[in-house]
């Protein structure tokens, strides 16, 4: 039986291959924020998991259309007669840039931090909110 080689098969498991390897070696070491958005028609909702983070430490930047937060978890200072500590924790400043589909009133947004849950209310902007507009056909000639 002969069988063609196609190369691309070859790249391509090499392909998934090196992607796991980054996503088990690579994934403790990246610390983003994880984000949730929520769309309706007067806002967008945002929500973002600071754990670890006091709310002094957390700074939140809104233009018309991202939204940056930078934050930072301290180091946590613990002193041992015996032993030896080890952590997976994660201590310095991170940072998430979130663009966003829709133009923000970045002057009237509100915030809400509570148990290491971030909650940003994003008002649309008065053209953002009269975008949609209804348009009727009338009677459809044959």
């Amino acid at each position: 039986m002969l069988v063609r080689y196609n190369p691309w098969n070859d790249m391509n498991t090499v392909t998934r291959q090196l992607d796991s390897l980054f996503q088990q070696d690579m994934a403790p070491a990246f610390r983003t924020p994880a984000a949730e958005l929520h769309e309706t028609d007067e806002a967008v909702h945002l929500k973002l998991e600071l754990p670890g983070v006091e709310a002094k430490d957390v700074d939140i930047e809104v233009t018309e259309n991202a939204v940056k937060v930078v934050a930072e978890r301290k180091t946590e200072t613990k002193t041992e007669e015996n032993g030896k500590t080890r952590s997976e924790f994660y201590y310095g400043k991170f940072q998430r840039v979130i663009p966003l589909r829709a133009r923000i009133e970045n002057t009237a947004v509100t915030a809400e931090y509570k148990d290491g849950i971030l909650n940003l209310t994003l008002p649309k902007s008065q053209a953002e909110k009269n975008k949609v507009v209804k348009v009727n056909l009338g009677e459809i000639s044959a």
